[in-house]
Order: structure tokens, then C-alpha cells, then sequence
């Protein structure tokens, strides 16, 4: 990041500045690493305490997003075992500040006495077998119509059990950050974050949150689909969330590992990051997306809500992604400085990373990507006709790439180029894509936080 052009006067009083901002730190790291906040009385603000800084994204819209910063030692928690983290979050009801930090990896696969649970004990009284599901309803036999009746029953019940266990409602005003050094994350768990406001999610590794129960439906797309619940993090209507520095993977249970029934792959994993239902003023930045299918999805249809779904995404590295990195519908979504790795990976074969659907306003700017050898650039975007994309300085294996034009040259269902609106949080934007893909390697994911 190139150096300040300006130089502070030697003649200004010291004594007036009652606040010091560290700026080293954030040149050395990115600004997505927190700016460190010194103050004559009150010293260094620790990892916990970070607010979103300034103009960093939608996030930082209004009032920003402080998270728990202002949580008092009550309401500070420190966690290792899903007992104990959904003891910190206490009532969804409960707006209190909070701090929940992490250490170690907690998986929410487990009682709370800690014992490690399956998915056998989850159907374990509900009358539910997969080999009993897909008996009665084989499509040869039970035709392409919605399941319903006995094993359907049984297969909602026993996913109930699941949901219970492994879903953990966020209350506002609530930071969560991995303790570095921990190996600190949430294996098998999903955190939602549903109709509150200013929640930080910091330092965490997400892995492997697995739906026990998908449901087969035979009227989605021409061959019908297996589809799970469960998003490792899930925004449905939430506004000022800053979610950083964090990791999300299928590992170590990738999808190729999974078998097919009625020739369709029997997918257990959802989304990495969905942020729908008119969440709003969202900053994704520094993370790691690595081993999964369906990544972000912004809008979870396109009547989702007008004027909201706002949302910023840079510095992240997006790594053996299949599709939605992100797909958005709708709102207004700012793309920059983001890494994206379309080699294949543990079976993970990419399809496209952007989609501009239902009237997105999307603007990607300085983004770099690494194409193997015979990729096209025309394939890295997707779109339904009505979505937008602006945006320049887009690099593609070291070479700037009208994306836009790559894919309309190749699709009947145009991108449109202009966008309704202009960014203006764009902190830590770098004019340049060049060096990302070396910078990023050591600066975005969990535990790199210190």
C-alpha cells in the first residue's frame, strides 16, 4: 500500500491530540487487520474491544458497528464448548453489549454434557432412515412431485433435533472473536444472525456445517436436487454486521466425498456466508472461502427487499469456490481488492464467481484472478439479463480484463455496465490488483489476528 502523501507539521502540539491513530500497522496488514486506537488514559484497544473503522464498507453506514465494544465484565465471556457459547448469547431478546471470545474449536455436534452426537442421534426415535426416504420416494415410482407423508415426517422431525443442537441465534450488539492462537472456530455449527443489529464475527474458522436430513426435490431444475439447511453464517435480516479475518470450508468432508441417489449429487452443505431477507449495510473483508459449492448469496430471491442489501466485500480470497462468490440480487454490492483462485480443488470445479442478477448494482473494482491454463474469462461471470457491473482495473492472471465484455461477447443474457450508484466507504482500496494475490496469502483467513 503506497505510503501517505502528506507529512505531519513537527510544530503541532502534542497535547492537543487526545487520540492517536496507529497507521502502521494497517500498511503493513491492510486496514482489514483493525486500526489500533491509542489513547493517553485508557492505552492500546485489544482485539476484542474493535469497532469497524471508519468508512470501511456498508457497515460503517450511520452509527457503524461497534459490536460488544462497549460489553462490561459481566457480559465478556470466554468459550470453549457449545454449552458454554450458547450460555454467552444468552436471549436473542437481550440487547445488552457483549464480548464471546473463542478459544479452541467448538463443535456443535455435541450434548451439553459434551458428548459427541451423529446423525443417527438425531433420528434416533423419529421413525427416519435415508435408506427408508429414498425408498418411498424414488422418482421411477413416486413420480416428480414434493415429498410428503410418513418418512417426510419422520426426515423433518429428526433435521428439528438437528437445527436445535447446532444453530446459534446471535443477539445484537454482540462481537464474537476467535482467541488467536486457539485454532479457534466452530465445526459443524451456524450462527444466525436474524433481525438484529451490530454484530462483529472475527478470527473464527467455520468448518463442515453439514445438514444430517437434505431434502430431495425432484421439481428443482430439470433433474431435481438434494437441498440442505445450515449456513455457517447466515444474515437474514441483519444490518451493521462486520464479519472478518474469517475462515469457511466444507473440510474436512468435502462434497466429492458424498454418493448420489436419484443421479444427483446428496449435498449436506448449504451457503458459507448468505446474507438475505433484507439484511442491510454488511462489510465482508479479509476472509478465506475456500472448498465449498454455493458461497454467498445476497438476496435469497428477487423480490428481496428494495434499498437494503447493502454490502461491501474486499480483501478477501476466495479458493476452490464452485459458484457465489457472491450471487447478488437487487442491492448495492462493492467488490474490491478481492483474490480469486479458480483452480479446481478437492473437487471443487469452479462454475463462476460473480453473478449480477435481479437489478444488482454491482461495482468490482481492482480484483485480481488466477485462471488455470485453457479457462476463459468469459465464464467467470454469470447474470440473468437485468443485473449490473461497473467497475475497472480487474486483473486476470496478472492482465487487465474487461470482465463484462469477455462474458457478454459469449452469453445472450447481457451484464449491463452502469451502475445508480457511486462507492464512497472504500477504505483500504488499493488502486492496484497486482500484488494481492502474495499479499493476501498471509493476511486474510482465521488466525491471522493477533
Amino acid at each position: 500500500m503506497a505510503a501517505p502523501s502528506h507529512r505531519p507539521t513537527h510544530r503541532r502540539s502534542l497535547r492537543k491530540r487526545r487520540t492517536v491513530v496507529v497507521t502502521a500497522a494497517v500498511a503493513a496488514a491492510g486496514i482489514g487487520a483493525g486500526v489500533l486506537v491509542l489513547n493517553a488514559n485508557a492505552g492500546a484497544v485489544d482485539l476484542y474491544h474493535r469497532s469497524l473503522p471508519a468508512k470501511d464498507g456498508w457497515a460503517a453506514s450511520g452509527s457503524g458497528t461497534t459490536g460488544g465494544a462497549k460489553a462490561d465484565s459481566a457480559h465478556t465471556f470466554t468459550v470453549s464448548t457449545r454449552a458454554q457459547l450458547v450460555k454467552a448469547l444468552g436471549s436473542v431478546s437481550d440487547t445488552t453489549p457483549r464480548i464471546i471470545k473463542v478459544k479452541g474449536t467448538i463443535d456443535a455436534n455435541t450434548s451439553d454434557a459434551g458428548k459427541k452426537l451423529t446423525c443417527a442421534d438425531y433420528s434416533s426415535g423419529t421413525g427416519y432412515s435415508l435408506s427408508a426416504y429414498l425408498k418411498a420416494y424414488d422418482p421411477a415410482t413416486y413420480g416428480k412431485k414434493a415429498p410428503s407423508g410418513t418418512q417426510e415426517n419422520a426426515r423433518k422431525a429428526a433435521a428439528d433435533k438437528q437445527k436445535k443442537n447446532i444453530v446459534f441465534r446471535v443477539p445484537a450488539n454482540t462481537t464474537i472473536v476467535g482467541v488467536p492462537g486457539t485454532n479457534a472456530g466452530i465445526k459443524g455449527g451456524s450462527l444466525q444472525v436474524q433481525n438484529v443489529k451490530n454484530v462483529i464475527v472475527r478470527n473464527l474458522t467455520f468448518a463442515d456445517t453439514q445438514d444430517c436430513f437434505p431434502q430431495w426435490d425432484p421439481t428443482d431444475g430439470s433433474a431435481g436436487e438434494w437441498n440442505s439447511n445450515y449456513d455457517s453464517v447466515t444474515l437474514r435480516g441483519a444490518t451493521n454486521v462486520w464479519a472478518d479475518h474469517n475462515t469457511f470450508t466444507d473440510a474436512p468432508a468435502f462434497d466429492s466425498a458424498e454418493k448420489s441417489y436419484f443421479g444427483r449429487k446428496y449435498q449436506v452443505h448449504d451457503g458459507a456466508l448468505d446474507i438475505t431477507k433484507g439484511s442491510d449495510l454488511v462489510t465482508v473483508e479479509r476472509n478465506l472461502f475456500s472448498n465449498h459449492d454455493k458461497t454467498m448469496l445476497i438476496g435469497s430471491s428477487d423480490t428481496d427487499s428494495t434499498g437494503k442489501l447493502r454490502v461491501t466485500i474486499h480483501h478477501n480470497v476466495w479458493k476452490g469456490i464452485v459458484q457465489r462468490a457472491p450471487l447478488a440480487r437487487i442491492g448495492q454490492i462493492h467488490l474490491y481488492n478481492n483474490v480469486y483462485d479458480t483452480t479446481t480443488l478437492n473437487g471443487y470445479a469452479p462454475k463462476y464467481s460473480i453473478d449480477s442478477r435481479a437489478k444488482a448494482q454491482v461495482v468490482a473494482e481492482h480484483n485480481a484472478w488466477k485462471l488455470p491454463s485453457g479457462a476463459k474469462p468469459a465464464k467467470l461471470l454469470s447474470g440473468d439479463g437485468t443485473g449490473s457491473l461497473a467497475g475497472t482495473g480487474n486483473l486476470v492472471n496478472g492482465t487487465a480484463t474487461d470482465l463484462v465484455a469477455a462474458y457478454n461477447a459469449a452469453s445472450s443474457k447481457k451484464i449491463k455496465t452502469t451502475v445508480n450508484w457511486k462507492p464512497a466507504l472504500t477504505a483500504g482500496l488499493q488502486t492496484s490488483a497486482k500484488n494481492l494475490v502474495t499479499e493476501l496469502a498471509t493476511t486474510a483467513g482465521a488466525g491471522v489476528l493477533k
